[in-house]
């Protein structure tokens, strides 16, 4: 049976902290992640978009979680073309020129941080989550296979920013030549960055969706006000057939909640759980392995 696995994008946001989401006991950083687990089967992890993570470090998040529990993880920002400063990449690496070579070695790095959770079967897949500025075209469709190519064997999915993307059959074919799961998106409609609520099916192995909100400063102001929105259950509702779609034609589904202010991500999250009959018994049988 398909698992359909709802969570959220990210344990470790400062809001959700202050929110007093997380019980007394539970505060400090295992306290965190194991009581997370205790509520949803999968997380995103966006802290390695800022910095490349250790190996020590993503072992501890799998000794923590449960078998079946599953880490989506974000893309170092240098892997997907966004702005990257000297400060963010290790340090033997600073002076090093901006060329293949450097992407590489990246990667190489990245990967190693990664494989414990690959590992352990603890990864969802890697998150490739493009710029707005990556419009498409030959250049842009390069630049991803590119990345595809060092990341070959490794559970891969694609969001873009530019909803040119997805004016055109040409973006769903290219993903699935490579191999790479299409991200659908929730965001405020009407706006000239606004993403279409599409959900292509590009591998039979994982679909993906992602709700950020539909906050109208979406694509402009600050990040709590690009994300800020609280999901009523009827917004949340018309989504289930999507969701439907997308679990009939593959083998997982992961639905996380991006709308990252207070604990509003996981308050939605859990309203979305109780909507979906086969994630209350995907949670259950978490619980229990």
């Amino acid at each position: 049976m398909t698992r359909i696995l709802v969570g959220t994008c990210g344990w470790t946001d400062p809001a959700l902290l202050r929110s007093g989401w997380y019980p007394p006991g539970h505060r400090d950083p295992e306290g965190r992640l194991r009581h997370y687990t205790t509520r949803f089967p999968v997380v995103e992890v966006d802290s390695p978009y800022y910095a490349l993570p250790s190996p020590r470090t993503t072992t501890g998040w799998a000794d923590r979680t449960p078998a079946g529990f599953r880490f989506d993880v974000k893309a170092f920002s240098l892997l997907t073309g966004h702005p990257t400063r000297p400060a963010a990449l290790p340090a033997d690496l600073r002076g090093h020129p901006r060329d293949e070579g450097l992407l590489t070695e990246v990667w190489t790095r990245y990967a190693e941080a990664l494989a414990p959770l690959r590992d352990t079967g603890r990864l969802g897949t890697l998150l490739f989550q493009y710029p707005p500025s990556l419009a498409p075209g030959p250049g842009a469709e390069a630049f991803i296979r590119a990345a595809r190519e060092r990341a070959r064997g490794w559970p891969f999915a694609v969001e873009f920013r530019d909803p040119a993307w997805w004016r055109t059959e040409r973006t769903a074919a290219f993903l699935t030549d490579l191999d790479a799961t299409a991200v659908a998106v929730d965001t405020a409609q009407g706006l000239p960055t606004s993403l279409p609520p599409v959900t292509p099916v590009t591998t039979p192995r994982l679909s993906m969706i992602r709700f950020h909100g539909r906050s109208p400063h979406w694509g402009t102001g600050t990040k709590e006000d690009r994300f800020r929105h609280t999901y009523t259950a009827a917004e949340l509702e018309k989504w289930l057939p999507r969701i439907a779609h997308l679990a009939d034609r593959t083998e997982e589904t992961h639905v996380l909640f991006n709308n990252c202010c207070a604990d509003a991500a996981a308050s939605a999250a859990q309203t979305m759980s109780a909507l979906l009959p086969h994630q209350r018994s995907t949670r259950s049988a978490a619980e229990a392995g």
